[in-house]
């Protein structure tokens, strides 16, 4: 669903991507770690066809990212570390906005369907936006991919200033859009988040790719042992 072929990102001489070679299968959650600027931001915006790769490939579900941007994005939703809503507009508003961008169009039932099922408390899905929690604008942002019908989802640190409750409640809705068959590549710090929700977990340092652990084989102080010592 997700596969990267010998991605690169160069900038003059610093190289911010260096030949990455991975493949995420559909209901896989992939988290990658590292430091800042170890690539795990280039990576996810490669996917994005934010910016383009100097050489390899990004793909999404067989179609090449770089030669059909347009395409690639009906296919995926992306969720950064602050999700980009219209604070004047309501939950059930802005969900409506950015579906009917994809091409959908819900009845306000299903749009409130679709915020329960992201977590969202229904008492909230009238209210503006602006007066959201963190925690609240992600479950928009979710409710958005599920809407969307994404194969794909993109995470760009999501669990940064979270509380433990709503990181927690994050990584549930994860799992259960995971077992409906969402391939996930999550960005992240948060090594402890990450070894509780992903399948596989990359450590990424100077632009490569150094190590890929399989989550159920390794306890959460090995792993923070182990990204220690890489990093």
């Amino acid at each position: 669903m997700l596969t990267a072929h010998n991605l690169t990102k160069q900038y003059g001489d610093y190289t911010a991507l260096n030949k990455l070679n991975l493949t995420i299968q559909a209901g896989e959650i992939f988290a990658l770690l590292g430091q800042n600027g170890a690539g795990k931001t280039t990576t996810i915006n490669c996917f994005l066809g934010f910016i383009q790769p100097s050489a390899g490939d990004a793909v999404i579900d067989g179609i090449m990212v770089a030669q059909n941007p347009t395409e690639t994005k009906k296919h995926l939703a992306y969720i950064p570390e602050t999700v980009m809503l219209y604070p004047n507009l309501s939950g059930v508003e802005n969900l409506a906005f950015f579906s009917s961008l994809a091409g959908f169009n819900y009845s306000e039932q299903e749009l409130e369907n679709l915020l329960q099922k992201a977590g969202l408390q229904a008492i909230a899905h009238h209210n503006r936006v602006g007066g959201y929690s963190k925690g609240m604008r992600q479950k928009v942002g979710i409710a958005i991919a599920i809407a969307k019908k994404a194969k794909v989802l993109l995470l760009d640190e999501p669990t940064s200033g979270l509380d433990p409750k709503a990181s927690n409640e994050f990584s549930e809705i994860l799992k259960e859009l995971s077992q409906n068959g969402t391939a996930i590549l999550m960005a992240t710090h948060d090594i402890f988040r990450a070894k509780e929700v992903a399948h596989r977990i990359g450590i990424m340092k100077e632009g490569n790719l150094v190590s890929v652990i399989d989550a159920s084989s390794i306890s959460a102080n090995e792993l923070e042992q182990l990204y220690l010592q890489t990093i």
